[in-house]
Order: C-alpha cells, then structure tokens, then sequence
C-alpha cells in the first residue's frame, strides 16, 4: 500500500495488523481519485472509517488543504499518525479519535467538499451516517459523498436519507457510490 501520486508519491503506508481494516487497494485507489482529481485542490476532505488513513492522505498528498481522518481503533489511529508523519502531510490532517456517528459532530470545517467513508461491509452504517450527514451545516448540495461498499449493497433509500446517487463505479468485489444532498426547494 503506498502514495499514488502527488507531494508523498509512491511513499509506502503502515496498515493496522489484523482484518479488523480492509484497505482500499491501490489499483482502487487510483481509479478513485482520478474521478475526484478535479475537485482535491484546496479541499476539504474527511475520510470516515478511516483505517490506515491511505485515502486522506492520499488527498492531502494530492492537493488537499485539511484532511479530517475519523478512526475509533487504536492501532488504526497509531498507523493513521504514523503516516501522516513519515508523509509530510501531519501540519493538514486532523485525526478524530471516535466512533463515526459521534465524530460527525466534531468536524469544525464551515463546509466539506468530499467526504469518503468505506464502512464494514454488511453492517448497515453507511445509512446511519448518510442519515447523519443530512444534518450536518458542514454539508452542503456541493458536497460530494462516496461510500465504498460491497456490490450487493443496496442505495434504493438514497432518497430517504436526503441524497441522490449520481454515480456508481463498479469493481470485481466492491463499488463507490457517489453521492449529492437534495436540494430542498425554497418556499416563499
């Protein structure tokens, strides 16, 4: 696992041990971020169920003005500090030690230009955060959401939560889906 490209390119990245993470593999990765290349510079970026840390840091790597990395594992944690150390990057990201849910509201950004969030698959949290994020003032109709999730993992409720999927990229075993807020009609 390493840097794709960028200020830290091809610098390698600690993973916790164990198969309590899945980290996104590289080839993923940049399949990923040449979708959101565009939109990195000067960004905002918070990276949910964060891991390793590999896919904030690879936005900070790529441009990013601040990276929030949310992270409730301890070992995940170290690895996620020890990264952004060895790549440069510690001075722009910001490590949230709590669980997702909670951590959502400890993001004091005015707003957020990507959020990415890659969830244990099956476990039903990218709804619940989807439903926490369509409170949040940091998220706007600009907001661009991805979630990674397994390819059986339904979005039909999109809707429901206050987002519309306006795209979904498909691999061997899993997907992103991107995501944008409704925008609620003003009433006069």
């Amino acid at each position: 696992m390493r840097v794709i490209a960028g200020t830290a390119r091809s610098l390698p990245l600690k993973a916790p041990e164990g198969m309590d993470t899945r980290p996104t593999t590289d080839r993923i990765k940049e399949t990923l971020f040449n979708i959101l290349q565009p939109y990195i510079p000067g960004s905002v970026f918070v990276d949910l169920f964060s891991g390793s840390g590999g896919i904030g840091i690879e936005a900070l790597s790529r441009g990013a003005s601040t990276a929030y990395f949310v992270e409730h594992a301890p070992k995940a944690i170290s690895c996620i500090e020890q990264n952004l150390a060895f790549t440069k990057c510690a001075n722009r990201g910001i490590v949230i030690k709590q669980d997702v849910l909670a951590a959502l509201h400890s993001i004091r950004a005015e707003y957020v230009d990507i959020v990415f969030m890659d969830p244990p698959y099956d476990s039903g949290l990218e709804k619940q955060v989807l439903a926490a994020l369509s409170g949040m003032p940091y998220v706007t109709d600009e907001t661009m959401i991805i979630v990674e999730a397994d390819l059986a993992t339904s979005f039909d409720d999109a809707e429901e939560l206050g987002f519309t999927v306006t795209r979904e990229k498909r691999y061997k075993t899993n997907k992103h889906v991107f995501l944008s807020k409704n925008q609620h009609e003003k009433r006069e």
